[in-house]
């Protein structure tokens, strides 16, 4: 089953050039050494890329330098080992100190032990998310899995797709993990398409979006129902692949391009 979007509305002239301009200076080398993104790119095998895009994506709220600092400290307690880590029960050596915020040991731990059953299960986090049949039924299975490794508890660092969240770290998970053009994005999984994606919503993001039109300004809220109108205006102007301009809203709404 496909989620539907809703339909186009008219945006302002020449905004597909606009945002592809935007995208083209944020999507760089550059950048990732600026993003938690850069802690996927420091893996080659596919495990480990996946581990690092969830739990740098679970963090990755506040100030970016923040959020490196936090992903250092975390990747260092898996010894820079994310799937060795998960799959040789380390997080048993895990105590409770903090990590990033609300984020803490225990909470890393919850991750580990909701992945090793999820490989155990599935073989991959790609191979979860391709059963469930679309995206956001893909959320709630991935929760749902993640609780069975942790004897039925839920942890609120991983989003209830079924409330009105706008998911955003999980979506910001599978940008990374499925857009095929780089160099920002990995694509390292190959059986999910890139337009079934949905945009990672942020203050930031919606910010960008509401200034040129692409979100109603007068509804500020950054939740599910706004993912689904900002994704359906950008699938109308790019639809193989509308979450590409989440990085030119992005550089509009923190860097002020």
């Amino acid at each position: 089953m496909t989620l539907p979007l809703p339909r186009r509305r008219q945006t302002i002239p020449g905004l597909k050039q606009k945002l592809d301009l935007l995208y083209r200076k944020i999507n760089t080398p550059e950048f990732i050494q600026t993003d938690p993104v850069q802690f996927p790119h420091r893996y080659v095998d596919t495990r480990d890329i996946e581990i690092a895009a969830f739990l740098s994506a679970a963090i990755a709220w506040g100030r970016r330098d923040l959020i490196i600092r936090s992903c250092e400290r975390m990747f260092s307690l898996m010894e820079m080992n994310p799937a060795d880590f998960v799959m040789s029960g380390g997080c048993k050596k895990l105590k409770d100190r903090c990590i990033h915020r609300t984020f803490f040991e225990s909470d890393l731990k919850y991750f580990c032990l909701g992945f090793r059953f999820a490989y155990e299960r599935y073989g991959s986090l790609e191979s979860l998310f391709v059963s469930a049949g679309n995206i956001w039924e893909g959320f709630s299975l991935f929760r749902e899995t993640m609780a069975l490794g942790n004897k039925g508890r839920y942890s609120k660092h991983i989003a209830d797709p079924a409330s009105a969240s706008a998911c955003k770290r999980l979506n910001l998970t599978l940008r990374w993990l499925v857009r095929r053009e780089g160099p920002v994005d990995l694509g390292v999984w190959k059986q999910i398409s890139p337009a079934s994606l949905f945009i990672p919503l942020d203050i930031h993001v919606g910010r960008g979006a509401r200034q040129l039109g692409l979100l109603d300004p007068h509804r500020l809220a950054n939740d599910k129902k706004a993912v689904f109108s900002l994704t359906g205006r950008l699938a109308g102007l790019c639809p193989e692949d509308p979450v590409k301009y989440d990085l030119a809203l992005f550089g509009m709404g923190i860097e002020g391009y």
